[in-house]
């Protein structure tokens, strides 16, 4: 209520007067204005609400799809935890399986490589004992051939041991085997040299042969421990990618799984925190429309009061003193033997075979060889050197093919190898690329919505405020403006008791003298007249409107009428005591709600900035990892195309040499058959002429 004061005009002495007979008219004045007041205040209290109830429905609405978008959010967040939970589960089983694999790959190569140099030392052996023999038997053969067998084998002891030895160790006829003993014991040359040669050479013949097969057997040993060595090595280095590969794999799902999970605890106290400020704006709403309501129904009956107090008090002029305040409201975020023609004939044959099976492309060497045997100037040594000379250069040539062919084959191998690990890699790293721009993208989102929210909710704290502090001042000053209309009444009351009621009047205090006031008596002089019973403070009122009439006016006592205005008076204090009771509850419940808001505002407030902060790191951390699996995919995409162009590089050098390798091989092959055999007839040509000759020898005789 508001007390206003009222001036008194200098001149009006009349009115004045009539105004201090009849003081319960300032009452009447009061209340009249009064009724003014309080429309007034309805109307800025209607706006007040209205403003509060838009405030209430636009919070409800954001805090609504806040809450929508955190239920949303949540059972994606869990089933994406759980995703990540499983594939990192099922990675860290494939990683352990890789390292068992890969672990018996190791173990099975290091029992394949003990086997290989065991097999490899057994060979070495073998063939040490072996070529000793060949050449024990290459020594021996020529000096029997050149008659020099006696004195050959008396001088070389160990020779003749080692054929000792192997007279006895050779799988040979009996007769064959007698008669070699008996050579080597007696040296003999000149009795049954033709048999002891053939024997020897036979010999010698069997252990090249051995020889060469255990050779062969040695290389295919060989190759197979090879080929398993390349297939272990690149087991265990496809196996060696796959760990790497798929502990990279587990620490990212790691990190994901841990930024998820944060995210979900955010959100979760985020959703708690809504709905609780969704709660308490509910009940907060309602408290204030409830208030409201409450309001409209006091302010009417207080209406009716004071238009019923009026009606009583019609003919009273007294001072408008009471206006209702309005209660506000606070409320509110990855060999042949045969004569010498014949013999050179057969040669030719089998060199002229071997051209025509070989067409166009036959060896200019083979037709030199048929130039030679057509020849009469050139001995057989000659031709069988060579003979041996080109099948040495085939077999060189041949095995170079064959060492090309294998780095042909193992390069290309080896490459698209390493292609489809490029492959790979780029498809990964583009999955990781993608699966950073998306989280980025979204996280962009998150944040922009979290500062957002923010923004609003500063904003409504600023406006929850302001109305705060408004409600306040205007309780203060309603408080002092009915304690003072109070105060008012009270004077007026006991005033009127001075006048109709003495015994319950009730004096000022006791004037206390000034020093100066004391003086002045003492020496016998007179004090000012006392002032009037005080005034209102904060008002104009003062108690001399209230003065007496002169005392020699005659003037009947109203006594029953001023007990009537003394009870309205006293039902107006009871009233403004009621009043004061509850403007200091609803004060207390509006600071009450307000304190609420603020602590709830805080913590939501909080939470969305730690939300933000979290969210901000993780984009920065998504943002690095997509950079740089950007400039891996770049690195990848390079290798790749460098990649291409060696493996273009090995077609050209190499796609020759396999498409005809089959082809070139089998010429080569049949080359060296018919040298070989063009080379034993030559060989059995020179041994049945040298027996010829012997023959015309002994037919001249």
């Amino acid at each position: 209520m508001l007390l206003a004061g009222i001036a008194m005009p200098a001149g009006a002495v009349g009115s004045q007067a009539k105004m201090l007979a009849n003081p319960i008219r300032k009452v009447v004045t009061m209340m009249t204005n009064m009724q003014k007041k309080i429309e007034a205040e309805g109307k800025t209290k209607e706006e007040m609400f209205e403003k509060f109830m838009c405030y209430c429905k636009n919070s409800d609405s954001s805090l609504a799809a806040s809450i929508s978008a955190a239920e949303e959010k949540i059972p994606q967040l869990e089933s994406s935890i759980k995703e990540s939970s499983g594939m990192k589960a099922q990675l860290e089983a494939d990683v352990k399986q890789a390292n068992s694999d890969r672990a018996e790959a190791v173990s099975t190569l290091a029992k394949a490589k003990s086997i290989r140099e065991k097999e490899a030392s057994a060979f070495a052996s073998e063939a040490a004992e072996t070529k000793t023999n060949i050449n024990a038997l290459s020594k021996a053969i020529p000096a029997i051939e050149q008659g020099m067998s006696a004195s050959f084998l008396q001088e070389n002891t160990g020779i003749t041991q080692k054929l000792r030895q192997l007279s006895v160790s050779m799988d040979m006829e009996t007769v064959d085997r007698d008669l070699l003993a008996s050579f080597l014991s007696g040296g003999s040359s000149s009795k049954g040299s033709g048999e002891i040669l053939g024997i020897l050479k036979q010999m010698k013949e069997e252990m090249s042969k051995d020889l060469a097969d255990a050779t062969a057997d040695e290389n295919g040993k060989i190759a197979d421990f090879e080929a398993l060595t390349a297939a272990k090595g690149k087991e265990k280095a496809a196996l060696t990618k796959a760990i790497e590969t798929k502990t990279v794999r587990v620490g990212e799902l790691s990190v994901g799984v841990a930024e998820t999970s944060n995210d979900l605890e955010d959100t979760t106290e985020n959703l708690a925190e809504d709905k609780k400020m969704f709660a308490n704006l509910d009940k907060d709403c309602a408290t204030k429309a409830k208030e409201y309501e409450e309001f409209k129904k006091v302010q009417a009956a207080e209406l009716v009061a004071l238009a019923d107090t009026i009606k009583l008090l019609n003919d009273d002029d007294a001072l408008d003193l009471f206006k209702k305040t309005l209660p506000s409201s606070a409320s509110s975020f990855m060999q042949v033997q045969v004569t010498a023609k014949s013999m050179q004939q057969r040669a030719l044959s089998l060199l002229k075979a071997a051209r025509r099976h070989r067409g166009h492309g036959a060896d200019p060497r083979i037709d030199f060889l048929e130039l030679a045997l057509h020849g009469k100037n050139v001995g057989f040594e000659k031709i069988i050197k060579m003979v041996d000379d080109l099948m040495t250069a085939l077999k060189t040539e041949q095995a170079d093919d064959d060492s090309k062919k294998s780095y042909c084959l193992a390069e290309f191998d080896k490459q698209e190898d390493i292609k489809k690990g490029l492959v790979l890699d780029i498809s990964d790293l583009g999955k990781a690329i993608d699966d950073g721009e998306e989280t980025m993208k979204t996280l962009t989102k998150e944040i922009a919505s979290l500062t957002a929210g923010i923004k609003d909710l500063d904003k409504s704290v600023a406006e929850a405020t302001s109305t705060r502090k408004e409600e306040n001042a205007d309780y203060t000053k309603t408080l002092a403006e009915n304690g003072a209309a109070k105060d008012l009444l009270g004077l007026a009351k006991n005033r009127l008791n001075k006048f109709y009621n003495p015994k319950m009047y009730k004096a000022p205090p006791k004037r206390e003298l000034s020093e100066e006031e004391r003086i002045t008596v003492n020496m016998g002089g007179t004090l000012a007249p006392t002032a009037a019973p005080g005034g209102i403070a904060g008002t104009d009122i003062m108690a001399a409107s209230f003065m007496q009439v002169e005392s020699h006016m005659t003037f009947k006592k109203k006594t029953e009428e001023s007990t009537g205005v003394i009870a309205m008076i006293d039902l107006l204090i009871a009233d403004l005591d009621k009043d004061i009771q509850v403007m200091e509850m609803t004060e207390k419940d509006a600071q009450s709600d307000y304190e609420s808001f603020m602590s709830d505002a805080k913590t939501k407030r909080a939470l969305d900035a730690k939300s933000i902060t979290d969210k901000e790191s993780a984009k920065a951390e998504a943002e690095s990892e997509t950079e740089k699996s950007k400039m891996a995919k770049k690195g990848k995409k390079v290798e790749a195309m460098e990649t291409d162009k060696y493996i273009s590089g090995l077609h050209a050098e190499c796609d020759f040499t396999l498409k005809f390798y089959d082809t070139r091989k089998e010429a080569r092959a049949d080359e060296i058959d018919a040298l070989d055999k063009a080379k034993a007839v030559l060989n059995g040509a020179d041994y049945s002429f040298i027996q010829t000759g012997s023959l015309h020898l002994r037919g001249s005789k």
